[in-house]
């Protein structure tokens, strides 16, 4: 297992040591997109077997809507591809450049970071949002997918593969593990920190501190997505009933849904009941505080200290009542996982406090926490969202997936 793993190691440093023109890049995406439609049916039919599986083992329904493709979810996938090819290429851009007096140019130049290791869980999307953005960032990437997704996963691995192939690119650019033993997931941490320049992890709490603890491998990610939606003593109600609406329920399962809303407790008498009460018809189960237990005339479970800090990942959200906004920011930075975290408020400078002093790689005024999203920032898609303090932080898309390097000439300078 180790050869096997070593193997695929040195076929993606290989890869990376072959620079790939733009235009090539291009095409390849292009053709990939293309095979996505020609190949739907088959793609359809391999997620037909992973859903079918999953539905056998159990497994969550939010989990399995996560794990599902439809025609409508495949054509997402290819519009995000086809974006991606006609985004910027990253690589090789002189993003700054000067003249010293001592008669040095330094230019400051991106490059790939190398090779990416990718240890993701459930949705296929992940398959080809991934390559097809460490690919055009020039960076080859080693997939490692759940195996409740192994079908749909292998396919669209495969055809990306295809689309190298046509057009005379070296395959390894994209390797997929295809095997569903777990011990694939330790050797990429462990041992192969000679051949992986960084991991990538996307996937559950459990999957993603496994990673942080075992990792010998730089991570870029986020342990959960612990998102707030804080209203303020200055909101408007409709647009607030609006935005926590969106934020919770729009789909559950993702890391930029809102699990706490905050709400000021000047305005809990007349919002808390048509912003709960429509989430309640909605089938989400409310965990309040005792202010909202007073307030709140629809069905009420306790809030518990976990309920601060639990991302519930599907019809469920915690309400709790501040005084302020000093306190709903303390709140935050206490209880949440620096994602994203949203104010709701008519007063501009209420809103730059708030996301001046939130620890979050994503703050957001009068906003859905739903747009914490790659796509919906105009990357083309996202390999994940990162919540470390050093960058990238936020969603990672082509321009994060590149390092730099300094490059500096001179007419013949020695040093003194």
């Amino acid at each position: 297992m180790n050869k096997f793993m070593n193997l695929i190691g040195v076929k993606a440093r290989n890869a990376l040591k072959i620079k790939i023109d733009t235009k090539i890049k291009n095409k390849v995406l292009n053709d990939y997109a293309l095979l996505l439609d020609k190949e739907k049916k088959n793609i359809l039919i391999q997620n037909k077997k992973d859903v079918n599986l999953a539905k056998k083992n159990k497994i969550k329904e939010n989990l399995i809507n996560r794990l599902s493709i439809n025609p409508i979810k495949l054509k997402g996938i290819q519009v995000s591809i086809k974006k991606i090819a006609k985004l910027k290429d990253p690589v090789n851009v002189t993003l700054e450049k000067w003249r010293r007096p001592n008669g040095l140019n330094i230019k400051r130049v991106s490059v790939p970071i190398g090779v990416i290791g990718v240890i993701y869980e459930s949705r296929p999307n992940v398959t080809s949002d991934v390559a097809g953005l460490c690919f055009k960032s020039g960076n080859p990437v080693i997939l490692k997918g759940g195996s409740e997704a192994i079908n749909t996963n292998r396919i669209l691995a495969n055809l990306f593969r295809k689309a190298l192939k046509k057009n005379k690119v070296n395959e390894n650019y994209i390797q997929f593990i295809d095997s569903k033993d777990r011990k694939m997931v330790d050797i990429m941490l462990s041992k192969m920190d000679k051949f992986i320049d960084v991991i990538i992890p996307r996937g559950g709490k459990n999957l993603v501190k496994r990673v942080q603890d075992f990792s010998k491998v730089p991570i870029i990610g986020h342990l959960e997505g612990l998102c707030h939606t804080y209203i303020d003593k200055e909101a408007e109600l409709k647009m607030a009933t609006n935005i926590v609406y969106n934020a919770k329920l729009r789909n559950t399962s993702i890391c930029g849904a809102t699990e706490t809303i905050l709400m000021h407790e000047k305005i809990v008498k007349k919002f808390c009941n048509p912003i709960l009460k429509k989430l309640e018809d909605n089938n989400c189960k409310i965990y309040g505080d005792n202010f909202i237990k007073k307030n709140y005339s629809g069905t009420l479970y306790p809030a518990k200290e976990k309920d601060w800090s639990t991302e519930y990942l599907t019809a469920a959200v915690s309400v709790k009542v501040v005084k302020n906004l000093k306190q709903a920011i303390n709140h935050i930075n206490r209880y949440g996982t620096m994602h994203t975290d949203s104010i709701v408020t008519k007063n501009k400078k209420t809103a730059a406090q708030f996301m001046t002093n939130i620890k979050s790689s994503i703050a957001m005024h009068n906003t859905s926490t739903q747009f914490a999203d790659g796509g919906e920032f105009g990357f083309g898609g996202e390999v994940g969202i990162s919540t470390n303090t050093l960058p990238p932080r936020g969603p990672v898309g082509l321009e994060q997936l590149v390092s730099y390097k300094y490059e500096i000439s001179s007419q013949g300078k020695i040093r003194d």
